[in-house]
């Protein structure tokens, strides 16, 4: 399997393509990686050094990958935050040249937008890169449930009502929905679930919440339930395979206080997950 990720890259820490190139690597997926910014460490510290990439520049990376034949045989383009049209131009046309060389390839999208705590914190031009012209063109996204209701103007919270939001942004173009953080009121009280949706049906999942939240777990999970995905089309097992990988590295990272995902010291968990947790078919 080849993916082509265009991502940020932090040199401390792991977030975008510091996050997903190697628990992709460490379950065999042969990874592209192409940097949207080449940062000294994440934003959420406050202070960081390091180039932006422009549009341009992504754009000739990615052609210099296609004049060497790398876009021949691409199961998937896998992107993440994306901080202004200029680079969204880019990635969606690196989708168009995949797609050109490789035409079952899938386009995965992490429409990152904000939270349910802290709200949108993308400037407006990214809302409406994200919305209007984004997201119409994945065949894939990964949102938590505040990006759903964002992309949809709803409020989702049940699940008869998140599962509602997702036929909604299902018919503006992804086929396939992953909604990640989702919590809806008559959950058990502690946890938290995952919620997988295609035109066959629905599959929810719970696991523990863990009382933190660490930058770059959902970069991990959209890496990796879109290889699974890609891989087999079968999206309960890619739900349970992610959830066991992810829940195991949080857990690893939370029991070490550390502030950066442990990501090298759990690689057994991508390659080898502890099958602990079941998706439930709810649709």
């Amino acid at each position: 399997m080849r993916i082509l990720s265009i991502q940020s890259s932090v040199s401390y820490g792991h977030v975008g393509n510091s996050a997903a190139v190697f628990p992709l690597q460490r379950i065999g997926v042969e990874v592209m990686p192409v940097y949207t910014v080449a940062f000294s460490n994440h934003t959420g510290y406050g202070a960081w050094r390091g180039p932006l990439m422009s549009g341009d520049d992504v754009r000739e990376i990615v052609i210099g990958i296609e004049e060497r034949g790398g876009l021949e045989g691409v199961d998937a383009v896998l992107s993440g935050y994306q901080g202004s049209d200029s680079i969204g131009d880019a990635i969606l046309d690196a989708v168009d040249r995949v797609k050109r060389h490789s035409p079952d390839a899938i386009y995965a999208c992490d429409p990152v937008l904000g939270n349910a705590k802290s709200g949108c914190h993308v400037a407006p031009e990214v809302q409406n890169l994200i919305r209007d012209r984004v997201v119409p063109r994945a065949d894939l996204i990964t949102p938590n449930q505040f990006e759903l209701g964002f992309l949809t103007g709803t409020t989702p919270a049940s699940l008869e009502s998140t599962l509602a939001a997702v036929d909604q942004v299902r018919e503006l173009g992804p086929s396939t929905v992953l909604v990640t953080s989702v919590e809806r009121p008559d959950r058990p009280s502690d946890t938290i679930e995952m919620l997988a949706v295609t035109g066959d049906g629905a599959w929810l999942i719970e696991t523990p919440r863990i009382p933190f939240k660490v930058n770059g777990s959902g970069d991990v999970t959209a890496a990796l339930f879109t290889a699974h995905f890609r891989r087999t089309g079968d999206p309960a097992d890619a739900l349970e395979r992610t959830t066991a990988s992810v829940y195991a590295l949080l857990e690893r990272t939370y029991a070490a206080g550390s502030r950066e995902l442990l990501l090298v010291e759990s690689q057994e968990a991508y390659a080898h997950p502890d099958m602990r947790f079941a998706a439930h078919q709810v649709r």
